[in-house]
């Protein structure tokens, strides 16, 4: 029998990958306490999963700023450059292929974890129904001041200079992360900007912030090692909006002049469930990209290979899956039992439940 594609290469923008599994962004909140460093052992999880066709790092605060959760690594210090070069060596020794996902919370964040103890910021100044991890344990998260316009252009770029460090660090692109209620997707809400300028009120204005920062990064690193994430019918982190249809064809329609790498969006609610609400159409989204495509939420090996052959998507990431399995991509090719993941052990902590999962091959020889 023909090996199912979603197990043959394939090429995203400037990006060559040995198959179509994509490891999807995982928060593990297990960077260094004193500079939000990644750890060494954080190379040692990633080089376990470099058989993925592309690893895609957990989100990375681009500044001091954009830090919303304890323990989450950045990418603006030279020390944190340094720590994410050990890990991309490590995965490019394995022949693996890594990008990073670059963060900005926005409103998703506690005083206790930004700069002197001030106000997150957003584009309104509107509290998330939310709550994050500040190392104690999960608080609400507090209420934002909204950006002064002037200040606009300095928060783009730190996302230019980042993506110019992640590339400093080895990385083979970055992943935008414009989803799941964070910074750009709450620029994108109409429930989450209320603002009346030139960043607000109507779809083209509130896509504006989505479409500088893209161009800023693209400018600084090529579209070719440029993908975005999207989530656009989940309301993670509180945010909706009255007609995210809208929303999100034009600003998928307006991506393409940027030829990107990849898109990588959501498929339903954020680790939820797959089913959208009337006239929410993620096919229909997904014609409207130009360039490779990569599908998530809830997809299992079945799935995923009908995904592929389809031609619905040019790639799947895991996450869950990922997080027990190491060897995943073994697993799937030949429909191996998986792991079960310890929920206990996904935010904070050491090896235990980070880089002890077996492999098959553990399994077999114990």
């Amino acid at each position: 029998m023909p090996i199912p594609t979603l197990f043959t290469p394939t090429r995203l923008g400037a990006i060559e990958v040995a198959n179509r599994i994509a490891m999807a962004p995982l928060t593990r909140n297990r960077a260094q306490p004193d500079g939000d460093v990644p750890s060494d052992l954080a190379a040692e999880y990633y080089a376990q999963r470099a058989t993925a066709g592309l690893l895609i790092t957990e989100g990375s605060q681009i500044s001091a700023q954009a830090k919303g959760y304890a323990w989450t690594p950045g990418i603006y210090s030279a020390a944190q450059i340094a720590g994410w070069k050990k890990i991309t060596d490590a995965v490019h020794a394995k022949g693996g292929k890594i990008v990073i996902q670059l963060w900005h919370v926005g409103r998703v964040s506690h005083t206790s974890l930004q700069p002197g103890g001030i106000a997150p910021v957003a584009p309104s100044a509107i509290a998330a129904k939310s709550q994050t991890f500040d190392g104690k344990g999960f608080v609400p998260t507090s209420e934002p001041r909204a950006l002064d316009i002037k200040e606009i252009p300095q928060v783009i770029d730190t996302y230019r200079k980042a993506a110019l460090n992640a590339i400093e660090a080895g990385f083979d692109g970055v992943e935008i992360h414009a989803a799941n209620g964070y910074l750009i997707d709450q620029f994108l809400r109409d429930g989450s900007n209320h603002r009346t300028d030139a960043y607000g009120g109507s779809v083209e204005n509130r896509t504006r912030f989505l479409f500088e920062v893209v161009e800023a990064v693209t400018g600084a690193i090529g579209g070719d090692r440029t993908g975005i994430r999207f989530s656009p019918f989940s309301a993670s982190n509180d945010v909706m909006d009255s007609d995210p249809m809208a929303v999100f064809s034009h600003a998928i329609q307006g991506l393409n002049r940027f030829n990107l790498a990849f898109l990588h969006m959501v498929e339903g609610q954020t680790g939820g469930a797959r089913p959208t609400g009337p006239g929410e159409d993620i096919v229909a989204l997904r014609k409207l990209f130009n360039g490779a495509y990569i599908a998530n939420n809830g997809y299992t090996r079945d799935m995923a290979i009908n995904a592929v052959e389809s031609g619905a998507a040019d790639m799947v990431a895991f996450g869950r899956q990922f997080i027990a399995n190491p060897d995943l991509v073994e697993r799937l090719h030949t429909n191996a039992p998986l792991n079960e993941p310890d929920r206990a052990t996904f935010y904070g902590g050491g090896a235990k439940g980070y880089t002890d999962y077996p492999a098959l091959a553990d399994a077999e020889n114990a």
